[in-house]
């Protein structure tokens, strides 16, 4: 058992020791729970293709225009399965981190791999929506929301950086993403005006 001396130098060398598990444990769950609603719209549209899923709000924001295309089963299932697996290794990280367990730096590395998919593949699907489908899914949009800080906060942790501007990171990119879906859809943005 290590000493609390030991455990405190062990924060000092850690990026955001107390914030990583608290990111991974409740953005894994905002994610996995986005995941399973899609899940479920999905078998509800596989069911009846007349079936208007419940985050189809308009044109723009429309989850049945989404998850009728290919891009929705980027690898012959639907992405959310994905999600479901993925988000739940991170959730279950960062309960066991919260619960005082620590990892090796192999697993840290594989956790790294799992993100770094992670955020490559949210951002080719919001390519794909803003691009290629011309439309956006609501629950899709909270999945982009956490795995891009998930992401990030990994990263550091891996990189043993302590990174003062951290959260302008965040924000840039979340502005920058924000800027691209206003930029795309802003003639449609403009009738409700």
């Amino acid at each position: 058992m290590p000493s609390s001396a030991s455990s405190g130098l062990r924060e000092r060398h850690e990026p955001f020791p107390r914030l990583l598990p608290w990111f991974l444990l409740v953005g894994g769950l905002i994610g996995l729970a986005a995941s399973a609603v899609l899940t479920v719209e999905k078998i509800a549209i596989l069911r009846d293709p007349a079936y208007v899923p419940s985050c189809s709000i308009n044109p723009v924001l429309s989850c049945g225009s989404v998850m009728t295309k290919p891009q929705a089963e980027a690898f012959g299932f639907p992405n959310p399965l994905i999600g479901i697996a993925g988000f739940a290794v991170i959730a279950t990280v960062g309960a066991a981190l919260l619960a005082g367990a620590s990892f090796r730096r192999w697993f840290w590395l594989g956790l790294q791999a799992g993100v770094t998919f992670g955020v490559g593949f949210v951002h080719w699907l919001i390519f794909q929506s803003l691009y290629r489908i011309g439309a956006l899914c609501p629950y899709c949009m909270v999945v982009w929301a956490v795995t891009i800080p998930i992401f990030w906060y990994v990263t550091l942790h891996n990189l043993r950086r302590r990174f003062a501007f951290h959260g302008v990171v965040l924000t840039v990119w979340a502005v920058l993403v924000l800027s691209l879906i206003a930029e795309q859809f802003w003639s449609y943005w403009r009738t409700l005006l």
